[in-house]
């Protein structure tokens, strides 16, 4: 469960929206979601899983069929197992970046090469084609895909397990290492250094509240949450299912949450902020991570960083990247088994056939994603299936424990056999403030707007302020950043006065995109069809439907 929830976004995705949303700002609404809805999540997805798995189910449309009243449900807990489908397709690519990076950093060819050529090498990237096509980079993906198909088709002791006995401890003590190393640049002996690594420390850990009343930092904050946990993915429940019905559910889900901070917070922000920050300089680590997502940083810049530390950097190098090689498999493997589960239970397929199908479904899905640029099929998996559908599944998930199943008997379904006594205040967090607090977010992704101030987008901040102190708020224009937005195609709008050049490339993006969402919509529907007649045969062999 630790190897599923530490993965990528910890050590990349983590410091990134620290650094874009104020540091020490971020920190105290991103703690607060870990209370409000981090914890209750994780428990109601163990309870999910071992009730859904003591019935027979080790994926999220059986299990949430099992708890609901309507055969609808099923449907509905698709989105979980559809979501791990579709990460796994870019996610896949990405790991694929961590295992050629750490093989290149370890003979030292970031010595002699920068970093965007071998990434423009590795995945064919140019900023006027929207075809990014490297072969060798498809080898390299169809080779990281048989290796994950591989250990999963050993199933879970013999493969997952294993993979995280070895790749979870190897990851600290990787982590570790740099984080004591960055700690100790020191700008009085080394020439490259700027400031202290202490600078990007403060940063990170002094409080500011400044930013409790921006509803975007609260947003950022909580969808780091559900990033970083692996909430609303159907994951949780898959491996929670193999549970027996006393095995403690509430010590084991609050330990998972407590690892993944741990490597997240302590080790995540130990490492590419403070480092960066030293030999770049805050604003400019800024810049860098305006995006939020910490690639650039962590693939672009961070190569050339590690050069500074002569003799040490290909061993530096590898070490960062084999951590996150580690971090993305664990995690990867932990999204292709609810559709192993599925195969095995509803389809009785073997191990080793399950584990071909599911190969075959994301490899269909994979080889778009690496042959056409980032920003198209990349990027729209990335925001549709592994942030906007994380909430809806979520809230979907919150609403059916609390008040379709019901909060006493999920609570007392949750109790069964802990170690650890839940204190009372979160029965009334689960029943109320999680499903309440995720609606809020739901609405603010869907209706986000761009709030320019001063040509910087602000999104819900300045509207709310002009509530309390009578501002005068910008007209409204959707953000790029939100649902309606994003199908709108906010952040590839053809700006006047474009060069033809530019305007084709554009108009060519958009038409991707909307092949790329007609893509999801076939994979949603395809697996729909595969719950439909799975639950037909059962209804017909006069099984429970």
């Amino acid at each position: 469960m630790a190897g599923n929830a530490v993965g990528l976004g910890n050590f990349l995705r983590f410091p990134a929206q620290a650094a874009k949303n104020g540091g020490g700002a971020f920190l105290i609404p991103y703690l607060v979601a870990l209370v409000i809805l981090g914890l209750p999540l994780m428990w109601i997805e163990w309870t999910m899983g071992r009730y859904g798995g003591q019935r027979g189910h080790h994926s999220t449309p059986g299990i949430f069929q099992s708890m609901g009243k309507s055969r609808l449900w099923k449907y509905l807990g698709l989105l979980g197992m559809w979501s791990c489908l579709t990460i796994s397709a870019y996610y896949l690519y990405i790991e694929t970046w961590c295992m050629a990076y750490a093989g290149y950093s370890a003979i030292g060819g970031f010595f002699r090469e920068a970093p965007t050529d071998f990434f423009a090498r590795l995945t064919g990237e140019s900023p006027t084609s929207v075809v990014a096509v490297s072969p060798w980079g498809l080898l390299l993906l169809v080779i990281c895909i048989s290796i994950n198909i591989f250990i999963l088709s050993r199933g879970l002791a013999k493969g997952i397990e294993l993979v995280a006995k070895i790749g979870m401890p190897l990851l600290i003590g990787f982590a570790v290492i740099l984080a004591v190393r960055g700690f100790f640049i020191d700008p009085a002996t080394d020439a490259e250094a700027k400031v202290s690594p202490l600078v990007g420390y403060n940063f990170l850990w002094e409080p500011k509240f400044d930013s409790l009343t921006n509803p975007s930092v609260w947003l950022a904050a909580a969808g780091q949450i559900f990033f970083t946990l692996s909430l609303g993915m159907g994951s949780i429940h898959c491996y929670a299912s193999y549970l027996r019905e006393k095995d403690d559910i509430t010590l084991n889900g609050f330990t998972t949450a407590s690892t993944n901070e741990f490597c997240e917070v302590v080790l995540g922000g130990a490492i590419l902020l403070p480092i960066a920050v030293a030999y770049l300089g805050l604003p400019a680590v800024q810049e860098y991570t305006g995006g939020g997502s910490g690639f650039g940083m962590g693939f672009m810049v961070f190569p050339t960083l590690f050069n500074n530390w002569g003799g040490f950097a290909p061993v530096a190098g590898f070490m960062w990247f084999g951590l996150l090689f580690f971090a993305a498999i664990t995690s990867s493997l932990a999204m292709g088994q609810p559709m192993m589960s599925f195969l095995q239970d509803e389809f009785k397929l073997s191990r080793e056939k399950s584990a071909l199908t599911y190969g075959g479904m994301v490899l269909a899905l994979a080889i778009p994603v690496a042959v056409f640029t980032e920003k198209t099929f990349n990027a729209d998996f990335d925001y549709w299936a592994g942030t906007f559908a994380l909430v809806v599944f979520a809230f979907a998930e919150s609403v059916l424990f609390a008040w379709v199943f019901g909060i006493n008997m999920g609570w007392k379904e949750m109790m069964k056999g802990a170690d650890f006594r839940v204190p009372r205040f979160f029965f009334y967090i689960m029943k109320y403030v999680t499903p309440a607090f995720l609606a809020l977010i739901l609405v603010g992704y869907i209706l986000q707007p761009q709030g320019l101030v001063q040509g910087e987008e602000r999104g819900w901040q300045p509207y709310v302020e002009s509530i309390f102190n009578g501002q005068q708020t910008p007209p409204w224009e959707w953000s790029s950043s939100g649902m309606i937005g994003k199908l709108l195609h906010k952040d590839i709008e053809v700006p006047p006065g474009a060069e033809p050049e530019q305007a084709a490339f554009l108009e060519n993006l958009r038409s991707v995109r909307n092949i790329d969402r007609l893509v999801m919509l076939g994979a949603f529907a395809f697996l729909a069809l595969l719950v439909f007649l799975a639950w037909s045969r059962k209804e017909r062999n006069g099984g429970a439907a």
